[in-house]
C-alpha cells in the first residue's frame, strides 16, 4: 500500500494505516535524530513525540512535501524545543550528550563505521549548524529544502552549512591547517 493511501486512511482515523505508515519512516527518522542528538535515549524519546504529534496532526499533512520531511519537520521543533528548555540545564545536557556519544562511539567502533572520525568535531557544531550539515551532505536535501524544514531562509541555510563544514574542517585538521 502506497504512502499516500495510508495518509489518505490515517486522515479518517485509521489507526493502524498510521501505524504503519510511521513503522515505514521510523527507523530513518530514528538515524536522522540520533546524527543530531548524539543520544541515543533521547533520539528515542523524540522518535515518540514525533509519532504523538504526527497522529495528532495528520489532518494538516497537505502532501506538498514527502511524509519523511514532514516528519523530520515535526521532529526538528520538537528537538529544539527541548534545547529552549533545557536552556537553564545545558550541564544536564552536556553530560547526557557525552553519556550518548560514548554510547554512540562505542556503536560506531563496534561497527567500524567511518562516522567516528568525524564524531568528535561534529558534536561541537550548535545543534541548527549540525542539522543544516547533516540534512544538506548526508541527507541531500536542497537548500530550500532544508530552508523548508527548517523555518529559515535558504541564504540562512547555506551559511550554517558553509559554518559547519569550517568548524568540521578545522576540527578534523587542526586550526592551523583549517
Amino acid at each position: 500500500m502506497s504512502d499516500r493511501l495510508l495518509i489518505d486512511k490515517a486522515k479518517n482515523k485509521n489507526k493502524d494505516a498510521f501505524a504503519e505508515l510511521f513503522l515505514r519512516h521510523r527507523d530513518f527518522l530514528y538515524r536522522y535524530l540520533l546524527k543530531l542528538t548524539l543520544n541515543p535515549d533521547l533520539s528515542e524519546d523524540i522518535v515518540q513525540d514525533t509519532m504523538l504529534k504526527s497522529y495528532q496532526n495528520i489532518k494538516k499533512y497537505n502532501g506538498s512535501s514527502s511524509f519523511t520531511s514532514w516528519l523530520i519537520t515535526i521532529a526538528n521543533r520538537i528537538y529544539f524545543d527541548i534545547l529552549r528548555k533545557k536552556k537553564r540545564e545545558r550541564n544536564w545536557i552536556k553530560q547526557q550528550q557525552i553519556l550518548g556519544q560514548r554510547k554512540l562511539s562505542w556503536q560506531l567502533q563496534q561497527n567500524n563505521d567511518r562516522w567516528s572520525a568525524t564524531l568528535e568535531s561534529f558534536k561541537e557544531l550548535k545543534p541548527d549548524i549540525r542539522a543544516a550539515v547533516l540534512l544538506k551532505h548526508y541527507y541531500g536535501y536542497t537548500y530550500d529544502e532544508i530552508g523548508k524544514l527548517m523555518g529559515v531562509k535558504s541564504g540562512t541555510v547555506k551559511s550554517r552549512v558553509h559554518v559547519g563544514l569550517i568548524q568540521l574542517r578545522k576540527g578534523l585538521l587542526g586550526d592551523e591547517e583549517g
